[in-house]
């Protein structure tokens, strides 16, 4: 495999897209119609899919090609704000969609497959991309009849993208794995993680590392602790059932959340491109201390929202959800106080927060640098106790970066105050952020596979949370332990104040 260059942007039109077929596994569900169609459609708007790409959707679902296209039009203006959707556009993207019911089990269904491939695009080389965008229990289902069928060979590229999770545990994962590679080559494997998709997480590499004044200060030496917030203010939304066979660490700690603490901790790499760039992000995750069971209680909490009434609304706790058991365990909130022991890194506490029904939706990364070595101005008269110099990511919902440092107050005497500079993408490039399948589903389709993970990073991931998650399953926890509409149970600010630090409130 060729390495391609990370930072060519596609959505830029820096990279040619060649002739596509996108399969897509569970086309009638919730992420075809929220992110992959709206996605597509505004790729097609903009100009960057190539004029001969093509959609094959599948489902049990019995729709015809009319009947799928009618479909994704009917929910398009839904997930699709910030773009008028005009009719005479919509009908050329409709006629590049297709729709092929079956079942995934039947070999018939990738017979059918093959011919309307073979129909669509002729004697011309297409590559193909197959999406599982189906319950993790089909993956192995869909790549071993892929595999059986010879669908995963063609007269050009074929590569499949699994979206999370990743299995259940390190044993499923890899169980999962054994699949993926019977069926494809690992260069040809795209495991999705949205995250890596947005703005703000793929700009901590130019920042980093083409930014002289930061790279220098981005160690022990000089930073204190870094927190990793990923904050919902909803709570299951109608999906209790599958959360609670889910809870907060697998679903968002294991991967997005420590994909991002892996992409903001990396060592430089040594040029650019996908090869170096996911060495380093799996070099960082392999250095993630795994905890012993006797450590685990000191370094985790977890939590469970309860019922709570907030601005006016009863809002229901976790085990009033539709299909979730009136005794539940799950974890709803996931709190992690992790140490990367590397040269850069060693004794610099990583704190790592999730959870549903908090007070707010944001997801961001703080990183307090130390104090000076000497506050100059403890002798003169008034209040000088120095805040810290903090830099906040922000991923989500307003995508920048802050930088908090100590000025002096207007007039006369020598009072400090903090002060705030912020970098925003909307307002210093005056440009629409791509949303993060728009990236995602470019970058497979033109073979980069940099915002993708590895085989060695999911399972350095799964070996970090395995313990807690062990741990975890063998104790009875008093839940539920925080109110809806709170940040989170008493005993997550516990653990950070036995170092001396506290949560930032976003």
């Amino acid at each position: 495999m060729v390495d391609v260059n990370p930072f060519g942007d596609a959505l830029q039109g820096s990279r040619k897209i060649p002739p596509s077929v996108l399969v897509i596994f569970g086309a009638s569900g919730d992420l075809t119609k929220r992110k992959l169609i709206p996605a597509l459609y505004r790729l097609f708007h903009d100009g960057r899919l190539p004029n001969s790409f093509f959609v094959i959707g599948n489902s049990r679902t019995e729709f015809t090609d009319d009947t799928f296209r009618e479909k994704q039009r009917e929910e398009l203006g839904e997930f699709l704000k910030d773009l008028e959707i005009d009719e005479e556009e919509w009908g050329r993207f409709a006629k590049r969609l297709h729709y092929i019911p079956g079942n995934m089990k039947d070999p018939a269904l990738y017979k059918a497959i093959e011919a309307r491939i073979e129909a669509l695009t002729g004697d011309v080389p297409h590559e193909v991309c197959f999406y599982l965008s189906t319950q993790p229990s089909f993956y192995p289902v869909a790549v071993d009849m892929l595999r059986e069928t010879g669908l995963n060979k063609g007269n050009a590229q074929r590569r499949v993208v699994v979206e999370k999770p990743i299995g259940h545990d390190l044993d499923s994962a890899r169980e999962l794995e054994q699949h993926l590679e019977a069926a494809f080559d690992e260069s040809d494997i795209y495991r999705i993680d949205h995250y890596l998709g947005k703005e703000t997480v793929q700009n901590i590499l130019a920042f980093r590392f083409a930014n002289g004044i930061f790279e220098p200060l981005w160690n022990r030496r000089y930073v204190d602790h870094i927190q990793i917030t990923a904050a919902e203010s909803i709570g299951v939304e109608g999906r209790g059932a599958y959360y609670q066979e889910t809870g907060a660490l697998r679903d968002m700690v294991q991967n997005h959340m420590l994909q991002v603490m892996a992409t903001v901790m990396m060592e430089p790499y040594t040029r650019f491109g996908a090869g170096p760039v996911r060495d380093e992000r799996a070099k960082l995750l392999r250095s993630i201390r795994i905890f012993q069971p006797e450590e685990v209680a000191e370094h985790s909490v977890c939590g469970q929202y309860g019922p709570a009434r907030v601005g006016g609304e009863d809002l229901p706790g976790f085990r009033q959800e539709p299909g979730v058991s009136p005794d539940s365990q799950t974890r709803t909130y996931a709190a992690v106080n992790l140490f990367v022991d590397n040269w850069r890194w060693s004794g610099v506490p990583v704190y790592i927060r999730t959870g549903k029904r908090l007070p707010k939706r944001v997801t961001d990364v703080a990183i307090q640098f130390r104090a000076a070595p000497k506050n100059m101005f403890a002798a003169i008269p008034g209040d000088h106790d120095v805040a810290p110099n903090l830099m906040i990511l922000r991923i989500q919902p307003d995508e920048g970066i802050s930088l908090r440092f100590q000025s002096k107050r207007p007039g006369s005497g020598m009072q400090l105050r903090p002060v705030g500079m912020d970098f925003n993408y909307g307002t210093s490039f005056g440009t629409r952020t791509p949303e993060a399948y728009e990236t995602l589903l470019l970058d497979a389709l033109g073979g980069d596979p940099t915002l993708f993970i590895r085989k060695d990073m999911v399972e350095a991931s799964w070996q970090v949370i395995m313990p807690i998650l062990d741990s975890w399953r063998e104790t009875r926890f008093d839940f539920p332990n925080y109110d809806a509409g709170t940040w989170g149970p008493k005993e997550s600010d516990a653990m950070l104040a036995r170092h001396g630090h506290q949560w930032r409130r976003p």
